[in-house]
């Protein structure tokens, strides 16, 4: 390469990357189906790779090709915020709030009132580890979770903001020994398996804190089960597996189970608003006003006395205070 590539021909791969199909991704582009060849055949020849593999029946992308996807997400979306500051409107945000009717949602709501000529759109999508990708891969503007659960490779590409020090709780079957409980102490579910996670690659960092939790309790962490999108499909995987689940003390409460806080110590999730190092947009500056607004008002950065948290964790968020 002996000169910028031009984010034309950018545009043009990761449309075919996406549609794996040169017809459909023309259709996308508004071009002539020979007009994209052609611009995929330059930026090829520019890169000094082959991007894709062709055959009659269809499209894949070669190795190359998937090494180049995250960087041309990365350039584009960053072209569209040059483009953006210039022209005086900021492009829609995108932003994951990991799981409806969690305090995610409150600091989305109150960016919203600070910014209505801003579009904030929102996803619910568990797990800032897949959400971190996606960011870095720019296909995702914003998310919230576990900042020290992520690789330091991965920290290192983005900012954080800590949001709140937020209790655990576990969900219960209705039926479950410990559901008439009004809190569980984290002894009482030695022997026990809950679900945290395991198996799901978008959120390694909420299983390594668990795992980090239950040891040397005597608890265990249950099996991979099924990736539930959705509080009904998260529901009927509950009902089908009646294993208890680890979550954060606003999960939204499920038909047929209970959620009880957990005590002694008062475990501890780290929520931090996390973003992609360099990305200037004022529905950003929105949600880093409202978080750190409700986290003073709400008392949100508090650690309270008796809890639980690994130290890595706790020295990352009162960094990042």
């Amino acid at each position: 390469m002996t000169h910028d590539v031009d984010p034309r021909l950018l545009r043009a791969f990761v449309a075919v990357a996406e549609e794996l199909h040169f017809t459909r991704a023309a259709a996308r582009l508004y071009v002539a189906q020979q007009a994209l060849s052609r611009d995929i055949r330059r930026l090829e020849r520019e890169l000094g790779a082959e991007l894709f593999v062709r055959t009659t029946r269809q499209v894949a992308l070669t190795g190359d090709g998937e090494r180049l996807l995250p960087h041309a997400h990365a350039v584009l979306a960053a072209h569209d915020e040059l483009a953006a500051a210039f022209t005086g409107e900021a492009r829609p945000l995108l932003v994951d709030l990991n799981t409806d009717g969690m305090i995610t949602r409150r600091v989305l709501a109150r960016a919203r009132e600070r910014v209505p000529e801003c579009e904030l759109m929102a996803r619910y999508e568990s797990g800032l580890t897949g959400a971190a990708a996606e960011i870095l891969a720019g296909r995702l503007d914003v998310s919230f979770g576990r900042f020290a659960g992520l690789a330091p490779s991965v920290r290192a590409r983005l900012e954080a903001q800590p949001v709140r020090f937020e209790p655990m709780a576990v969900l219960l079957p209705e039926a479950h020994p410990l559901a008439d409980r009004s809190e569980v102490e984290l002894e009482a579910l030695a022997g026990e398996s809950l679900y945290a996670g395991a198996g799901n690659p978008r959120t390694r960092e909420w299983t390594d804190l668990a795992e980090r939790l239950f040891e040397g309790r005597g608890i265990k962490i249950a099996p991979p089960a099924p990736v539930a999108i959705g509080h009904e499909e998260f529901r009927r995987v509950m009902t089908k597996t009646r294993t208890p689940v680890l979550v954060a003390i606003d999960f939204p409460v499920m038909p047929g189970c209970v959620l009880r806080p957990l005590v002694r110590p008062v475990p501890l999730s780290p929520v931090s608003l996390v973003w992609r190092k360099g990305l200037r947009h004022p529905g950003v500056d929105a949600l880093r006003a409202a978080a750190a607004q409700l986290a003073d008002q709400e008392g949100w950065l508090r650690v309270p006395p008796g809890s639980w948290l690994p130290d890595a964790d706790l020295l990352q968020m009162c960094t990042k205070k």
